[in-house]
């Protein structure tokens, strides 16, 4: 929702007037917002986020940000909706609960520490036995920054490329890796704009590099036809940079 564009303050203004009209899913930007918010300032850096930080409808902003989903599934309509991938061990109702661990954090008592714990690339792969700041934070990983794992679901985060790139001969696309518990499920997820849209394995891959100049993509999601995307031409904003 915020940071990937020049008006972040005005997306979630408009996105909160929305109410239950728009159902939205949390990414890696917005609980970086969050994270700044509480002072966690290591990748701090004004690309549009003070704008949030300085609003004097702040608290509320934030309030309804941290108040999103991490996953979003509808029994109607036969798909789920996450941010960035899954790893091959989760289904979708492990996925359901284990978000719902993270979003019950952000909700509650514990979100200044999560805020300050959020960074890291470790762990790196699920077990059953991740306890407190690790289990949180592999999940928000998963769901707000995967494009690549192993095919045991270790997560590759550092690679950002499209998946022909020449230096990942050992790792899949997340939704590529066999057996993977979710196979059978339709998925939206966005986030990887080097990938531009893609239909297959059962995944709708949204993230056409509107920011970078190139498209946005939408769907229109029905349950027993195939989606087709519509796309419109955007005039880049940015440049590609760093991932958070």
């Amino acid at each position: 929702m915020v940071n990937r564009g020049p008006h972040s303050l005005e997306v979630v203004r408009y996105l909160m007037a929305l109410g239950d009209r728009a159902i939205c899913v949390l990414g890696n930007h917005d609980l970086h917002l969050l994270a700044l918010s509480e002072g966690n300032i290591k990748h701090d850096r004004d690309t549009g986020l003070h704008s949030i930080l300085h609003a004097p409808d702040r608290e509320e902003l934030l309030h309804w940000i941290r108040h999103r989903p991490l996953m979003h599934h509808s029994e109607k309509r036969g798909y789920s909706l996450i941010h960035a991938g899954l790893p091959p061990q989760w289904d979708i109702p492990t996925a359901l609960r284990l978000a719902g661990e993270v979003e019950a954090v952000l909700k509650g008592d514990g979100y200044h520490s999560f805020c300050l714990g959020l960074y890291g690339n470790k762990p790196d792969i699920w077990s059953d036995d991740l306890k407190e700041m690790d289990r949180l934070r592999f999940i928000v990983n998963c769901f707000t920054r995967m494009r690549f794992c192993d095919k045991a679901g270790r997560l590759a985060l550092k690679e950002k490329g499209p998946p022909n790139s020449p230096n990942i001969p050992s790792l899949l696309p997340w939704y590529k890796v066999p057996g993977r518990a979710s196979a059978n499920d339709r998925i939206l997820f966005g986030h990887w704009s080097t990938l531009g849209y893609y239909n297959n394995h059962n995944v709708w891959a949204l993230d056409s590099g509107c920011l970078w100049g190139n498209k946005l993509t939408a769907v229109k999601v029905r349950k027993r036809k195939k989606p087709k995307p519509i796309q419109q031409n955007c005039k880049g904003v940015m440049r590609p940079s760093m991932d958070f």
